[in-house]
Formats: C-alpha cells, sequence, structure tokens
C-alpha cells in the first residue's frame, strides 16, 4: 500500500492526481501539501513511497526543496510535476536527484507509466526526452545551450531576472539578502556574455528559458 505525498498549490492538480493514482493503485494512502515549507514538514514527520513535488509554487524555491528533501531522506523517490518544458528543466532537477519529470500536459497513461517506473525504484523521463537528449549527444557531445554553464541556484535567478522581477523582489522569495542575489545575478551576467537585463531576456527567448 503505497504511502503517496502530492505538493501543489493547486487542489484541482491535487484531486485530478489521486483520482488518477487511486483507479490505478486503488488502495493508496495519500497526504497532500500546498507550499514547499508544508511539504517539508510532513516529509520529515512521515515516510512516503512517492513524492510528486511541484516546480511553481508560491514562496517555494523548488531546487533548494528537491536538495533539502534528499540530504534528510536520500532515499526519497521524487517526480517533479510542472507545467515548465522538460526540455530546459528536467535535466536540472534529475541531476540534482528526482527520480522523474512530468509535465501537467501529460497524458494519464504517460502518468501512470511514470509512477510504477519511480515506485519500482527506476528514472523515468518521457520517450520524446529520451529521443532529443540521444540526438543531441549524437550531434554535439558539447552543450551549446549557454544556460547550462549555470548552477542550479543561478538558473533560478534568472527565470525571475527574466520575468522582469526586481532584486528586492527575488530576495523575498527565496529568503535571500540582496548582496547575494547581486553577487548571483553578476556571476549570471559574466557567465552569459550579458551586459544588462535587455541581452539576458533576448538570450533567455532564443533557448526557450521563460517560464510561461
Amino acid at each position: 500500500m503505497p504511502n503517496i505525498l502530492t505538493v501543489d498549490d493547486h487542489s484541482v492538480i491535487r484531486k485530478g492526481l489521486k483520482q488518477i493514482i487511486e483507479e490505478h493503485i486503488p488502495h493508496c494512502k495519500f497526504d497532500e501539501a500546498i507550499d514547499g515549507d508544508t511539504a517539508y514538514e510532513k516529509i520529515r514527520q512521515n515516510n512516503f513511497d512517492l513524492i510528486i513535488l511541484d516546480v511553481n509554487m508560491p514562496n517555494t524555491d523548488s531546487f533548494g526543496l528537491l536538495s533539502n528533501i534528499l540530504s534528510y531522506k536520500p532515499e526519497s523517490k521524487i517526480i517533479m510535476f510542472s507545467i515548465n518544458s522538460e526540455d530546459i528543466y528536467a535535466k536540472r532537477y534529475l541531476k540534482i536527484g528526482a527520480m522523474g519529470y512530468l509535465t501537467k500536459g501529460a497524458p494519464e497513461n504517460e502518468i501512470i507509466k511514470a509512477i510504477d517506473t519511480v515506485l519500482n525504484n527506476k528514472r523515468y523521463i518521457s520517450p520524446e526526452l529520451s529521443q532529443k537528449l540521444l540526438r543531441e549527444l549524437h550531434a554535439n557531445p558539447v552543450s551549446e545551450n549557454p544556460f547550462d554553464k549555470l548552477s542550479s541556484r543561478e538558473f533560478e535567478i534568472v527565470q525571475h531576472l527574466a520575468q522582469g522581477e526586481s532584486v528586492s523582489r527575488i530576495c523575498n522569495k527565496l529568503n535571500l539578502h540582496s548582496s547575494t542575489v547581486s553577487t548571483y545575478k553578476a556571476r549570471i551576467f559574466e557567465k552569459l556574455g550579458c551586459q544588462n537585463i535587455v541581452d539576458l531576456n533576448s538570450l533567455a527567448k532564443v533557448h526557450n528559458v521563460i517560464l510561461s
């Protein structure tokens, strides 16, 4: 009887996932969380066989949350669930330690396949992403995407900068000091060869980095 935690700030998503999973695994136990702090506290107090974790939640650093969960409970099986393109984001979360990545537009049969795969202690990515990665490796073993040079934290800050958010707003969202965010910003510009936010936005659009 798997014990599953769904973490998403939208109740319709949590209820939809529960319905899909219950039809496939009738005797599951379920728990829910609406943000990173609630999820982390539940994970500290309980042992879950599977965690389905939304990437975009208010006041939640999903990269940091994933790292913290795996630091506290390294055996955790986590599927990232997101509106964001897997082409851009999946590799980063898998590198940190997630065992799967699903987009919220995935069909029901793919969701079930991902859950079964991860519950069986195997990593899951979609067939489309798998083929894309193989083609990229064959065509060009060294990535030409400049955003691959960034750390997970730098990449997260890029997303906020590319959406026009100020340093102070990013500080509040990520609970970082202004000098820390400013240092990250300068380092990002240096790594990407950008002079300003206009340059960053142009580069982000070319590589499909801006969140929808």
